[in-house]
């Protein structure tokens, strides 16, 4: 349901704007309120999990979620749905960062927790794809108001069963770090929102040296390091260090970064360009990611099987390679392309790789993790998404942008010197050529960033086959301390 709620809302974009009046740039804030309170949130969630008990905080920001979307659903105006995708935003922080801890604390180390790392996975990964699928069924045979209300049955759902199901944490003794959760917080929150103001617009006109988006990333760095240094002096820091000095963890918090960073900005621009260039209506661009689904339930399921065997380290490194192969071949696409023939094959191929990768990431990311410390680890594996994913917008729009604008200018001056007047449907050619150049070269850029992230698996990953199988009797213990020992 978290996940989901990044991308519904982007099929159902236009008929917000013309329901509730957004102009072109207010509107981008429909997308930007969510992913920065979520991206800024998130280190305060899961830390507070681990201070105040892990089912509250889940079953908090599962009813926080809920009272936001059934608000967003009502609302009337422009500032009333930027609000209250904002209160999403800050109450998926809460639940989603809890929700990964209580399966580290849950489940032992090897089989038991593998089977229950693939499941969460496998909800992640295909939450952005039906998200895609589910608004255009919303905005085709109801309206887009639907994409809001469709969380309210599903939380209070999640919310009652939670409370009957899910086990309860003991709450850890420790003061709170409230200067280090202002100062991340704030720091998150600054980075999203110059990232989010940064990109290049479709008429090629460059944000990078706006005042705001300047003062923004100014502010970022100075607050995010401000959170460095004090949370190498406070006594109960929002970020323990330690969580940091395993190399395994740190190199998988750098890989989700670049997966978010490559995967959120391909499913933006791959969704404009087959609405766009390839006519496609909201529910037959649902329908066209639904090839992805299949394959990414395999991949989940054989990584599931195969970690133990192998090792996460081959896993990574073929899963990262798959995944940029994937998207080096949709680079290839053209205006004149086919479904069958431009967009299924990479599709199949990304959907492969990106399964078997989220299984592994967030093994790795969680393995040898204290129980008082699963909160904060959760949350960074969801940090590296958010992030990763302003960023991919931020710099593969500015790619994207800036080479459809400038193969644009080309065409016409082209046409110009041979005496055509660029008009009607040569017009409509041209752009059609444009968009698909300019939109390549962002894939390009994404297949770049997934190399980065098998560079970064070959560099850091060196984690034992033993440490995922529950083999290793010497292993740090990462379960409840308040739960039975295993036999």
């Amino acid at each position: 349901m978290v996940v989901l709620d990044v991308t519904i809302v982007t099929v159902a974009l236009p008929h917000i704007q013309t329901a509730l009046g957004f102009s072109g740039t207010n509107l981008e804030w429909v997308v930007n309120a969510y992913a920065i309170a979520f991206g800024g949130l998130l280190l305060l969630g899961g830390r507070s999990g681990d201070l105040l008990e892990r089912r509250r905080i889940l079953i908090a920001g599962v009813l926080v979620f809920v009272l936001a979307s059934l608000l967003g659903g009502l609302a009337t105006d422009q500032a009333w749905l930027i609000a209250a995708r904002a209160v999403q935003g800050a109450g998926a922080a809460m639940a989603a960062p809890s929700a990964l801890s209580m399966i580290a604390v849950t489940f032992p180390e090897g089989p038991l927790r593998n089977r229950a790392m693939a499941v969460y996975a496998a909800m992640a990964a295909l939450g952005l794809v039906v998200g895609l699928i589910a608004g255009g069924l919303l905005v085709t045979y109801a309206n887009w108001r639907w994409v809001m209300f469709v969380n309210v049955p599903i939380g209070l759902a999640v919310a009652v069963l939670g409370a009957r199901i899910l086990p309860r944490s003991p709450r850890r003794a420790g003061g709170f770090d409230l200067p280090g959760a202002v100062t991340a917080t704030a720091g998150v929150a600054a980075l999203v929102y110059g990232l989010s103001n940064a990109a290049t617009t479709p008429d090629g006109v460059s944000h990078w040296g706006d005042a705001k988006v300047i003062a923004s990333l100014a502010a970022a760095i100075v607050l995010l390091t401000a959170f460095a240094v004090i949370e190498t002096r406070s006594t109960d820091p929002l970020l323990p260090i330690r969580v940091l000095r395993n190399r395994d963890r740190s190199g998988a918090y750098l890989i989700t970064l670049c997966v978010g960073t490559a995967m959120l900005g391909m499913f933006f621009f791959l969704t404009l360009f087959i609405q766009d260039v390839w006519g496609y209506n909201p529910l037959k661009t649902g329908l066209a990611y639904l090839p992805f689904v299949p394959l990414l339930l395999v991949g989940t399921v054989t990584s599931q099987q195969a970690v133990a065997r192998i090792g996460a380290r081959p896993l990574l490194v073929a899963s990262t390679a798959i995944a940029a192969g994937g998207m080096f071949w949709l680079s290839r696409t053209t205006e004149h392309s086919t479904f069958a023939g431009g967009m299924l094959g990479p599709e199949m191929v990304l959907g492969a790789g990106l399964g078997m990768l989220f299984v592994v990431v967030y093994l790795v990311g969680l393995t040898k993790i204290s129980s008082s410390d699963a909160g904060v680890a959760a949350s960074l594996v969801n940090v590296g998404q958010q992030v990763g994913g302003a960023i991919g917008l931020a710099v593969v729009g500015t790619v994207a942008w800036s080479a459809e604008a400038s193969n644009l200018r080309s065409q016409v001056a082209a046409a110009a010197r041979t005496g055509v007047h660029a008009s009607g449907a040569l017009r409509t050619q041209m752009y059609d050529h444009a968009l698909a150049t300019g939109f390549a070269r962002g894939y390009l850029v994404s297949a770049g960033v997934l190399a980065l992230a098998l560079i970064i698996t070959v560099a850091a990953i060196r984690i034992r086959r033993q440490d995922l199988s529950g083999a290793d009797p010497m292993s740090e213990p990462t379960g409840d301390p308040a739960a039975p020992s295993r036999p």
